[in-house]
């Protein structure tokens, strides 16, 4: 037997997921950055019940420029978990398995993703 040098398959440098792979994994992401959020929702609650010192501090690290930064991103991925949960939700009543309406109801989730967490943050900082 020779070995020949042929390129794995896929080759990592030249293959390209599909947006709905992408979806797939963002959806799994976006769950454990709303675990790791609900975590911080538990120490800022925590730190209220405290005392005034705590809660300024955690208060002082959520105002932060990170903190903004962290919320922000923290806000996209439930805004991101509601929409392609609803996604699943037409998938278990058995409309959109059919490629075109996966890509176009995957789209209208990262739009609304998009109005949703715009509109918050407006209302937010108003």
């Amino acid at each position: 037997m020779t070995t020949r040098n042929r390129p794995l398959s896929p080759h990592l440098q030249i293959y390209r997921l599909p947006l709905l792979a992408l979806m797939s994994i963002t959806h799994r992401i976006t769950g454990v950055g709303l675990v790791i959020g609900l975590v911080a929702l538990a120490a800022w609650l925590g730190a209220a019940a405290s005392g005034p010192a705590a809660f300024e501090f955690v208060q002082g690290l959520f105002g932060s420029f990170i903190g903004y930064l962290l919320l922000f991103g923290w806000s996209v991925a439930l805004f991101f978990h509601l929409g392609h949960g609803v996604r699943h939700l037409l998938w278990d009543s058995g409309w959109g398995f059919e490629l075109p309406q996966a890509y176009a109801s995957a789209k209208v989730s990262l739009a609304v993703t998009a109005a949703l967490t715009l509109v918050a943050w407006i209302a937010a900082l108003a």
